[in-house]
């Protein structure tokens, strides 16, 4: 029952938050965007390979 709960608190925080950020959040043209995602996928792949170290060797 308890993870239903957080569940549900969870979706309804998303349902309010996100139109919040798309309507006051900031606004970035191409060059703005181009820049931010360059850095998106070794970041992922740094954070999997932390995962994996931890999964491996800490468990």
């Amino acid at each position: 029952m308890a993870v239903l709960i957080i569940l549900g608190v969870l979706v309804i925080a998303l349902v309010v938050v996100l139109p919040l950020i798309e309507r006051f959040g900031p606004h970035y043209n191409q060059a703005q965007q181009a820049k931010i995602s360059r850095f998106i996928w070794p970041m992922v792949f740094i954070l999997l390979l932390a995962q994996l170290v931890n999964h491996l060797f800490l468990h």
